[in-house]
């Protein structure tokens, strides 16, 4: 087995090499003209039972990671807030945002909401606030999963996350990360992700250290993305003697 240390340097000089471990297929290729282009997404809302589109215009650059670009988990968790309709008045976190459409999509519903990624990603998520006019409802933060959130981050009333499953060293960070944000079980968690290895079933036995998740069954789109290996789950909030029996 390689020693710690070697692990490290190897990370730090492919951090994508685990996704390309045993011949898996884990993060496909991109093709090489998603460079600086801008599209337009647009997902059903309701008012009573009159479909009204929230609209994003997105800008997608693969130069920065793969976060710069839309993902299929992002684009089911933005179509399932938007068929829920109106978050006024609600404190929205995105984790992994990348380019930031779902926390865009809450934004358009009326939810106060801070989409949260890595430095390189920050110049591609406030291009994309300022292109759906959404700098009053949308903040954009730098956040680094594992670390003491930053002050100007409060606990949200609601998480969300999609397409962070993909990066094995950020597992237990991530679960770090979504603990510190979520206090108890009065907060809403909904985590949406594509399995694409047998590792991720890593995450999910750090994540049962901290969480217990149900699938969201109110979706009527579901059947169609199970079939592609996508999972909408609501994370709740284990209480501390639920976490002591299974020490």
């Amino acid at each position: 087995m390689l020693d710690l240390a070697l692990e490290e340097k190897l990370d730090e000089l492919d951090p994508l090499r685990h996704l390309r471990e045993d011949d898996e297929v884990v993060v496909p290729a991109q093709p090489p003209s998603v460079r600086d282009q801008v599209i337009e997404l647009s997902y059903p809302t309701y008012t009573g039972d009159v479909p009204n589109p929230v609209v994003i215009k997105l800008s997608v650059d693969a130069s920065p990671g793969c976060g710069g670009i839309a993902w299929p988990a992002g684009e089911v968790l933005s179509r399932y807030i938007a068929r829920r309709g109106s978050l006024k008045g609600k404190r929205i976190v995105e984790l992994g945002s990348g380019t930031g459409l779902v926390g865009l999509v809450a934004g358009v519903l009326g939810a106060r909401t801070c989409i949260t990624d890595q430095a390189p990603l920050l110049e591609i998520m406030l291009r994309n606030v300022a292109m759906n006019a959404l700098e009053s409802s949308v903040a954009v933060k730098e956040l680094n999963w594992g670390e003491p959130l930053p002050s100007d981050i409060s606990r949200p009333d609601i998480v969300l996350a999609a397409d962070c499953v993909y990066f094995e060293p950020a597992f237990p960070l991530l679960v770090k990360t979504l603990a510190h944000l979520v206090a108890d079980d009065s907060t809403e968690v909904l985590f949406c992700y594509k399995k694409r290895r047998k590792a991720d079933k890593r995450f999910f036995t750090l994540l049962k250290k901290e969480f217990s998740w149900s699938e969201v069954m109110d979706d009527p789109e579901r059947p169609n993305y199970t079939r592609e290996a996508i999972s909408l789950l609501r994370l709740t909030r284990r209480h501390a003697s639920d976490q002591r029996r299974d020490v």
